[in-house]
């Protein structure tokens, strides 16, 4: 459940498991994952024998009784944790057990339309967001409007969805260590939705920055960078690759992202193989999940990836896998120099920042805990509450949440 076969990266991993599990049918329930579909399935007794799911919800599935803990499976298996990124280990993992193998890792880097920038008489180089007041300055300066119509982003802070990474540039994590203690009206978190908040007002307000976002032909050839209806912003690495295919002649800019003391900071993220409680077949689960995230299944799925973007005419920008020597495979035999700067400055960035990111750590209240700030962020931007008031109460709805999970596994 949860996983599809969209590219050669997912098919050739796919075609690798089932020659691992020795002839017997593994049928893909191809789509998103499902929360409804899955926890009824699992009430019934009719769950599925492995499930993808975003590693930030692991944890709340697990303290539910949900995912079964991999501890057996990585015996049985020979299963060395150590081989993946620590960050996608723990954030499939709640109170130091593991529920789930990493399938993937997204970091998040800045994008720029250095176009864009060159035509208002700057240049990617001086776009920096470690200085605030200057990024303010510049998104107004870079944005355009048509009376009253917004036409042109300056600067997309990426909210509510990437609030986390706002808050950590300014000092401030969402929630303790270990998972148990929400801080989100932390003062600096506070001060990080207060600041990513008026980058939009600066723009003309959230009803017609939305509006123009929404019109955006994402992963088309009239893309927001194409059509220069965007200066920058920060986003998930894979959408470098999305650009090479639909867009290679653009005047890209990759780069890190920086917290306000200057420092690369990445967050990462990304999606994680777990096996719920009453699979029929927990061995052959196992297995699978171990063969779906081997080095040597992502460096196969790469291979035949690069050949089938090659093969038609767009740069192959390389692939993160949050398994460390796969990675260092794909990045010294797979990937090779395109010829085109831009995109091969963004790879070589994206492989330098997945060696070293954060995360919002795993937690038993796992989607109530994501909807608290997620919600806290999308009432300000409505104007219903003010940055304090909203991250107040999402700060009183989180820790009822997580003490309410928590009580379980005491």
């Amino acid at each position: 459940m949860g996983f599809g076969l969209a590219d050669a990266l997912a098919t050739d991993r796919m075609e690798s498991a089932r020659k691992a599990l020795k002839g017997l049918d593994v049928k893909v329930n191809e789509g998103a994952f499902d929360p409804q579909q899955f926890l009824s399935a699992v009430a019934a007794g009719d769950a599925p024998d492995v499930v993808r799911m975003e590693r930030t919800l692991i944890g709340g599935y697990a303290a539910r009784g949900a995912l079964l803990p991999l501890t057996d499976c990585l015996k049985r298996e020979n299963i060395d944790t150590g081989d993946y990124y620590r960050t996608a280990i723990d954030e499939g993992s709640l109170d130091g057990t593991v529920y789930a193998l990493p399938d993937s890792y997204d970091s998040r880097l800045l994008l720029t339309n250095d176009k864009v920038l060159k035509e208002n008489g700057t240049n990617a180089a001086e776009l920096s967001t470690a200085d605030w007041k200057g990024l303010k300055k510049l998104a107004g300066r870079l944005q355009k409007r048509d009376g009253n119509k917004l036409t042109r982003i300056g600067f997309d802070p990426k909210i509510p969805e990437f609030y986390p990474l706002w808050a950590k540039a300014n000092g401030a994590d969402l929630i303790s260590a270990d998972g148990r203690t929400a801080e989100l009206n932390d003062p600096r978190a506070v001060e990080a939705l207060e600041y990513a908040v008026s980058l939009i007002d600066t723009q003309g307000g959230w009803g017609r920055f939305k509006s123009l976002r929404d019109s955006f032909d994402q992963f088309g050839d009239r893309n927001q960078f194409a059509r220069g209806q965007l200066g920058s912003y920060p986003m998930e690495d894979w959408y470098v690759n999305v650009l090479a295919g639909t867009s290679p002649d653009i005047d890209l800019v990759a780069d890190v992202f920086r917290g306000r003391d200057g420092k690369p900071l990445n967050w990462a993220s990304g999606y994680g193989w777990a096996i719920p409680k009453g699979t029929r077949h927990p061995e052959a689960a196992c297995t699978f999940v171990k063969t779906m995230t081997s080095t040597e299944s992502w460096v196969s799925a790469a291979k035949a990836k690069a050949e089938e973007v090659r093969a038609s005419g767009a740069p192959y920008t390389g692939d993160v896998t949050a398994n460390i020597a796969a990675d260092a495979i794909i990045e010294r035999e797979v990937w090779k120099s395109t010829g085109n700067k831009a995109f091969d400055d963004a790879t070589r960035i994206v492989f330098d920042i997945s060696r070293e990111a954060f995360t919002v750590p795993s937690n038993a209240a796992g989607t109530e805990f994501k909807n608290a700030w997620q919600s806290a962020v999308n009432r300000v931007l409505a104007g219903d509450e003010t940055p304090q008031q909203a991250l107040d109460r999402a700060q009183r709805e989180a820790q009822s949440a997580l003490d309410l999970a928590n009580q379980g596994l005491r």
